[in-house]
C-alpha cells in the first residue's frame, strides 16, 4: 500500500453517557497514528452502531466494536490502533 492511502473510517453511533451518538472522541487515537504514517482519513458517519470500519480502495480492511479504542490520545499505546494501522498497510 502506498504510504499516503485514503482511508475513510467509517462509525456509528454509540451509547455515551446514556445518549446515544456519532462522537469521534474514541477515532483520535486512530486518525493520528494513521496520518503519523502518512495516510489521509476521511470521517464517514454510518447508521451501524457500536462499529467502526476501515475503508481503502472501496475495500473494508478492518473492523471493530468502536469501544475497543481507546479514548483519545495518539493511538501509540493502543494495541487495536496498532492492529488496524498493520491492516491498513497490508491492503492490496
Amino acid at each position: 500500500m502506498p504510504a499516503s492511502a485514503r482511508v475513510t473510517l467509517c462509525y456509528g453511533p454509540y451509547e455515551s453517557n446514556g445518549a446515544v451518538g456519532h462522537r469521534t472522541f474514541r477515532l483520535q487515537g486512530l486518525q493520528a497514528a494513521l496520518r503519523a504514517r502518512g495516510h489521509q482519513c476521511v470521517l464517514e458517519e454510518t447508521r451501524e452502531r457500536n462499529v467502526v470500519e476501515l475503508v481503502v480502495s472501496g475495500e473494508v480492511v478492518f473492523s471493530c466494536h468502536i469501544k475497543q479504542l481507546q479514548f483519545g490520545g495518539d493511538g501509540q499505546l493502543d494495541p487495536v490502533c496498532r492492529e488496524a494501522v498493520a491492516a491498513v498497510e497490508n491492503a492490496h
